[in-house]
Order: structure tokens, then sequence, then C-alpha cells
């Protein structure tokens, strides 16, 4: 029997959603949430109940041992002695020592990530193009192009060597070519594009979907490139900061051991500036 009494279908108890216009009070509050929120409460008034006579009945007199090596501070926090070793100078200008090591190790690091990364870093102005780190123009490299004959040499033509512009020669590398001096002219747009002149041969429409595709990949491209010279920047300016924090740490450990070496002067707490009298020779 009780098999066929859990076949039927029973009805399903629903428990009461919060009302739409109590809705941003949250999750309506059952039985068995009140019933953890009241014991919680009880027992913390317990507790406090039990504090509350603890101080009443607390002797003035009271006295032990503990209370030599612990005190408060301003009447409320215990301050009690956590066994800690006092350390020598000697040890202590060591420990310091083995800090700056590690902020020096960090730093250079940090430089040479910098470095890297400005290497990397291609920031495009208008059809100029300059690298952070390095020198694009001038300098004592040269590219030496060998030809067969001195007939050759003659009528050796560098821009359509390297096929770039005449402006592009003066750079050792990240020469703009000319396919690309094409696609940045920012002037062009779709507009311009559609119109055509009258004595141009219309073109079939495989060869103006290709160029179409052609210059959309090259939107593309220029975009995605654009996206990474963004994040390359962050990264740099997290890379600087980095370096600077790691620097002005350095430059504060160095400054406290000179300080505990007594080889550097200073500042009293009355404002009165000291230095080191040197021995003289």
């Amino acid at each position: 029997m009780s098999s066929m009494r859990n076949a039927v279908q029973r009805r399903n108890h629903k428990e009461r959603a919060q009302p739409l216009e109590r809705e941003k009070w949250g999750v309506l509050e059952k039985h068995k949430d009140y019933s953890l929120r009241a014991k919680d409460y009880n027992e913390k008034k317990k507790r406090l109940k039990i504090l509350r006579q603890k101080a009443a009945e607390r002797n003035p007199d009271e006295f032990h041992f503990g209370m030599m090596s612990s005190k408060t501070h301003n009447g409320g926090q215990k301050l009690a002695d956590r066994g800690s070793q006092v350390l020598s100078q000697d040890v202590v200008k060591l420990l310091k020592t083995q800090d700056a090591g590690y902020l020096r190790t960090m730093a250079q690091k940090a430089r040479r990530e910098r470095e890297r990364l400005e290497e990397e870093y291609i920031l495009g102005e208008g059809d100029a193009v300059t690298v952070l780190g390095g020198n694009s123009n001038g300098g004592d490299g040269k590219h030496i192009v060998y030809v067969e004959s001195t007939a050759e040499q003659k009528i050796f033509n560098p821009a359509g060597y390297f096929d770039t512009a005449t402006d592009g020669l003066n750079r050792r590398y990240n020469r703009p070519r000319t396919e690309q001096e094409v696609f940045s002219d920012s002037g062009r747009g779709p507009e311009d594009e559609s119109v055509q002149p009258k004595d141009e041969i219309p073109k079939s429409r495989s060869v103006a979907e290709a160029e179409e595709q052609a210059l959309k990949d090259v939107r593309a491209l220029r975009k995605r490139r654009k996206r990474e010279q963004e994040v390359r920047k962050s990264k740099l300016e997290a890379l600087k900061a980095r370096e600077r924090d790691l620097v002005a740490a350095e430059q504060a450990l160095e400054l406290q051991r000179a300080k505990m070496s007594n080889s550097i002067g200073g500042v009293t707490k009355a404002g009165v500036k000291w230095k080191v009298r040197e021995r003289k020779k």
C-alpha cells in the first residue's frame, strides 16, 4: 500500500514569495531564518550579561604575575609581550642590506622588462612611425646593397628596391611600404572610393569584391595593431611606476642604513639639522 501511496501525484507546497512592492528588501524571511536570527541574538545577549556581571564583581585589588609583563594602551587595548627577541644593531643592518639587494634585483628586472617593451612599442603618428627606446633616423648604421656591375650601380633605384617612398629611405627599419601608404590615406572616405573617373573601365564584380575585402582586412589589421599598442602602452606605464617605486624604496633603505652607521646627517625632532664631522686627513 505504501508503494501505491507514493505513486500518486501529491500537491507541491510552495513557499510564499516576496511581494513585488517589497522586492527591494530581498528574499522574504521564513520561520527557519527567524529561528536562526533569534538564536544568535539570545546567545549574544547572554554573553553580554555575563561580561557585565564579571565587570561589576571585579576585584580592584586582584593581582597576578601576568600583569608584570603586560600593559594597556590608553586604558583599553591590552599590549602584552609577544616574546620577540630584540635584535642587535649589526643584525638589523645586515637584514636591511639583504632587503636592499632584493629591491635592487627587482628594480633591474623591471628596468630590463621596460626596455624590452619600449623596443616593441611602436607609436604611429599619421604617416610617421617612431620607436620608443631606439633611434629610427640617423646614426652610424648603414645599409649596403651589393650589385653586379658599375652600370647597374648607376641605375640603381633605392626607393624601388626597398618598396618605399623617398622619405622612408632615411629609416634603418620599419620603412613604410608603398601599399601601406596608399591605404593609410585618412582623407579618403567610402564615398570617394565609389566615385570612378569617366575614362576608367568599370571593374568586374569579382575584382571589386576582392578589393573591398582587401580594404576590410587592412582596416581590421590597423584596428588590431592599435589595440595591441594600447595594451603595450598600459603595460609600459605600469612598469615605469613599479620601477619608480622600487628605486624610491631602495633609496629610502640606503638612507636608513647610512643613518644607522652614523655616516650621514639628518634632522632632529626639534628641526635642527646636523651632519657628521669628517675626520681631517
